[in-house]
């Protein structure tokens, strides 16, 4: 039987698979990070005062965010960053939160 987990998706609990709810996690931190490198982007063309327009900066972001090898990074330590955050969670419960303190 598949592994089953809760996704919280505006307020509404459902229940889906392991796999899918980590698939979004990972599809998600990659979005996150290409905003990231739009603001950067474009931002750095705009305050260098160039001459550059917004359009400019977003032709760049798109380039840049389109090169395979960027791609890669980034799904890469997205997948890498959850699979730890993961594991990280499992070492907690079965050490019985022996680290946590009571307050």
């Amino acid at each position: 039987m598949i592994e089953t987990t809760l996704l919280v998706v505006s307020g509404k609990k459902l229940t889906v698979p392991r796999l899918l709810k980590r698939t979004l996690q990972i599809a998600i931190a990659v979005m996150l990070t290409a905003a990231v490198f739009l603001v950067v982007i474009v931002g750095n063309g705009l305050l260098v005062g160039r001459q550059t327009s917004l359009q400019a900066g977003i032709n760049l972001w798109l380039a840049f965010i389109k090169r395979p090898d960027i791609l890669a990074t980034m799904i890469l330590t997205a997948f890498v960053t959850v699979l730890f955050v993961y594991w990280q969670r499992n070492q907690e419960r079965r050490a019985g939160g022996a680290s946590r303190t009571q307050g």
